[in-house]
């Protein structure tokens, strides 16, 4: 049997993450903790709250994939300015606009406009 790549696996988790965010109510409870839903070790941009219905975690051989999304009233060069002050000092090293690498790990960060504010998704993947 043929293991499938990570890429493959990144995109499998991306969907289910897209199908699950447009599953969950409008309603549902938010949570407010200081790091970034399913990545413990990533703090949550004041302003910002976790998503959790929306997000996935799924451990493979590989290592980790966590498709996180957290939402609020913040711009993304508000985002992009507090993750690159952030992000370096826990050993992240910035490949592109949005994307980090450290370690066997690579994360990134995009977000969409909605409505008054931003929902921004955090994606970690093995490298």
């Amino acid at each position: 049997m043929k293991i499938p790549t990570r890429r493959w696996l990144a995109m499998a988790v991306t969907v289910l993450a897209v199908v699950l965010a447009g599953a969950a109510g409008t309603g549902a409870a938010r949570g407010d903790d200081s790091f970034v839903s399913g990545i413990e070790d990533l703090p949550l941009m004041p302003g910002l709250v976790n998503a959790p219905e929306a997000s996935v975690t799924f451990e493979a051989l590989a290592g980790r994939i966590v498709v996180a999304f957290a939402e609020g009233g913040v711009s993304m060069p508000e985002v992009r300015t507090f993750y690159g002050a952030t992000l370096p000092q826990l050993g992240w090293e910035q490949t592109a606009p949005g994307r980090w690498i450290r370690a066997e790990e690579e994360l990134s960060l995009d977000a969409v406009v909605e409505g008054d504010g931003l929902v921004v998704r955090f994606e970690l993947t093995p490298r």
